[in-house]
Order: C-alpha cells, then structure tokens, then sequence
C-alpha cells in the first residue's frame, strides 16, 4: 500500500456486505460506510463510501457484519472508471480496505480467532455460511480495471 493514500474512516455500514468470488476463486465483500459530522450549526453532514474487501478479509467481513454495525476501516482510496452501455464515462471512488473492525464505542464484541489450515488459509469462526475452497497455492491478483460487478 502506498503511505501517501491511507485513509481511516469510522462510520456506520448502511448495507449488509455482499460476498463474491471471482473467476480464480477469490472472495470480494462489498458494501457501504457512512460518516456523520456535525457541523457548528447543529446540522449534519454524511458522507458516503463504497468499500471492498479482498480474501480472508472479505469472508470475515461478510461473516461479522450487518447494516447499522459500527466500524473502523483502514485502507486506500481509489478512483475507478468505466462506460456505461449507453456511452457515458462514469467514475467513482471507493475505499480498498486492508483492515475493518468493529468500533468499541457504543457496543462490545466477541472476538473470535479463525484457525489457521494447512494450505496458509483460515478456517472460519462457524458462521453457518457455505465457504468456497480457496485455490491454492495462492489466489490470483485482483484486476483493478474491470468493471464493477
């Protein structure tokens, strides 16, 4: 990661993650954070992000979290471009998150470690969710430039 784009935003999930997988394999959690500042009138300001989340991260995210869920993340902004079907060049930025974690301020959480496997990934914590095997050795680099899903 680069050391000039880190951002640490703390906010409120306003959707519950979505969990994919890619073509190799790997899993992507998407969902979207919004921060609150409150201006000297009184009034409020929100802002809103989209944030992604790649491999381990993505499963612990989409197995941990729900909309309304308090966090903390830390990670990059990026800014992606593409062409609508219609021809309109449209672009947004979005937070790659390297770390997300729950925010201690107004609630408390159970702390669960996921136990390490054999093949360098990690087991989950038992969530209930169907896991998809990781490929090994390691899953494929992530392509930046492709469309959103």
């Amino acid at each position: 990661m680069a050391f000039d784009n880190t951002i640490t935003v703390v906010g409120n999930v306003t959707r519950d993650p979505e969990l994919r997988f890619t073509q190799g394999g790997m899993a992507v959690a998407n969902f979207g954070v919004a921060w609150n500042k409150r201006k000297q009138d009184g009034e409020e300001e929100v802002s809103f992000f989209d944030v992604s989340c790649f491999r381990q991260l993505a499963e612990n995210v989409a197995e941990s979290l729900t909309k309304g869920s308090r966090v903390v993340i830390y990670g990059m902004l990026q800014q992606r471009s593409w062409d609508t079907p219609d021809g309109e060049r449209r672009s947004k930025v979005e937070i790659i998150a390297d770390d997300v974690a729950p925010s201690l301020k107004w609630a408390s959480a159970d702390i669960r470690k996921n136990e390490m496997r054999g093949d360098g990934g990690f087991s989950g914590g038992g969530g209930g969710q169907q896991r998809r095997p990781e490929p090994s050795p390691a899953p494929p680099a992530y392509d930046m430039d492709e469309e959103p899903f």
